[in-house]
């Protein structure tokens, strides 16, 4: 029984149950709108969007032609990309437009820049004069600058104001944003100068001049700044608002915490997909996109293993003067590669993060190449006694323990220098580094392990 009620609590922390799911396909499939707003107006947009996610695309659209007046911008902004522009293409320009009417600058843009012209527009013209701006202003920006991705609303103040100048204005008529964590500091020119946080603003007397509460983790970014140096910045230095700055270091807007962290949340979601050899997929792409994405890593595995066969070929006659070796092959093959990725997998992780640097690479080299060396060792002892006991041939052992060791030292070596060749020549590491270590460490344990063979047992 408790392990019932765990699982129902797991269930309701968060996100959307199995129930409220069969509810949902039940009031579609009756066509109940009443009963599907009364399932759907009290969920969070996020909640939406992942019920949005379930369901397939023939239920998705029969649900929106019941629901589509509640659909507002929150949720669009909370769906998947793909997923996002199927039912943006279900609305109406009218409908986008009241949808996206009440967002944050930031996400406007988010939302804008995959739509076509004529729904472009249609959004474009529905905001305030002053927030088309704004908009228009961040997609003349770099897709994936700081520019882009910032907020435009924030709450600014001469840096010479006290605190009780600044809880007077905030208690004024003025219009703020929905959210927001700092104030920010300007001088005459609109030069960003610091920032207080709320908290101090409100923990200090009237008379407190803003100035002498500014924290020190205070630092601007230009505006064509890349958006991930900037929200890894933000991880860094744990901050909360991250200033952005013109040219002129005047401020123009913010990017804060909570899309900092969805930003670097999406990257690392997007490099381990790379590493997979499956792009940036999901799971609500149709068929034929999800095989467009995946055929050509698996064309280019192809041509790995072809590489690695012409290695066999060399040895054929080896391998049919002795049988076991075809039997023995794949282990080699197989540990080298489990090996390369581990340390593939840390590489361009570290690299992305920044951990992995100029000043440290030939450490972490050394570092896995003695990782390598230590575990083949280990199992070439293994594997040695396997070889021996299984076939009788004290030498096979010899041969496949001393090929295990080289093949697991260039898997530690390929695996760290390889990605970090790549991020030197402006490739990313984690889309092109998998096939590359793939075919040293097939290409390497084939050769090691056959020429060896060739040498001493043949």
């Amino acid at each position: 029984m408790a392990d019932t009620d765990d699982t129902n609590i797991e269930e309701e922390a968060f996100g959307i149950t199995d129930r409220l799911l069969s509810d949902v396909r039940a009031a579609v499939d009756a066509d109940e709108a009443e009963v599907v707003a009364g399932l759907l107006d009290p969920l969070h947009p996020a909640d939406i969007a992942h019920l949005l996610e379930q369901i397939e695309t023939k239920e998705r659209r029969a649900l929106l032609s019941l629901w589509t007046a509640k659909l507002d911008g929150e949720v669009l902004s909370e769906l998947d990309e793909s997923l996002r522009e199927e039912i943006i293409d279900l609305l109406g320009p009218a409908e986008l437009a009241d949808a996206v009417r009440s967002l944050e600058s930031d996400d406007v843009v988010d939302l804008v820049e995959y739509l076509d012209e004529d729904q472009q527009e249609a959004v474009l013209k529905s905001l305030h004069a002053g927030d088309r701006v704004l908009v228009e202003q961040a997609l003349s920006y770099p897709e994936e600058s700081a520019g882009r991705h910032m907020q435009s609303e924030l709450v600014r103040a001469p840096e010479h104001w006290t605190v009780g100048e600044m809880i007077d204005y905030l208690r004024s008529d003025v219009l703020l944003p929905e959210q927001f964590y700092h104030i920010i500091l300007v001088d005459p020119r609109l030069k960003a100068t610091g920032y207080v946080g709320l908290g101090r603003i409100l923990s200090h007397p009237r008379y407190m001049p803003l100035k002498n509460l500014t924290e020190s983790s205070f630092r601007t970014f230009h505006v064509e700044q890349d958006v991930e140096e900037v929200a890894q910045a933000i991880n860094h230095y744990h901050m909360i608002t991250a200033p952005v700055v013109d040219d002129d270091d005047r401020i123009v807007g913010v990017i804060t915490i909570d899309d900092a962290m969805a930003f670097l949340e999406e990257e690392a979601e997007e490099d381990l997909l790379r590493l997979a050899g499956v792009g940036e997929g999901s799971l609500s792409d149709r068929v034929i996109l999800t095989t467009k994405q995946r055929f050509p890593w698996l064309a280019v595995n192809l041509v790995t293993a072809i590489l690695a066969s012409m290695v066999i070929s060399l040895f054929d006659e080896t391998i049919a003067g002795f049988v076991a070796l075809a039997v023995l092959m794949p282990i080699v093959a197989s540990m080298g590669g489990n090996a390369g990725t581990q340390s593939l997998t840390v590489a361009v992780r570290a690299i992305a993060t920044r951990d992995l640097t100029g000043a440290n690479v030939w450490r972490v080299i050394r570092r896995e190449a003695a990782v390598g060396l230590i575990n083949g060792a280990i199992f070439a002892v293994v594997m040695g006694i396997v070889g021996v006991v299984w076939f009788g041939a004290p030498m096979l052992g010899v041969v496949i323990a001393v090929a295990m060791v080289i093949n697991l030292v260039v898997a530690g070596l390929a695996g760290t220098v390889i990605p970090v060749v790549l991020e030197r020549m402006g490739v990313d590491p984690a889309l092109a580094s998998g096939a590359f270590v793939t075919t040293v460490t097939d290409v390497v344990g084939f050769f090691a392990f056959l020429g060896l063979a060739a040498a001493w047992l043949i």
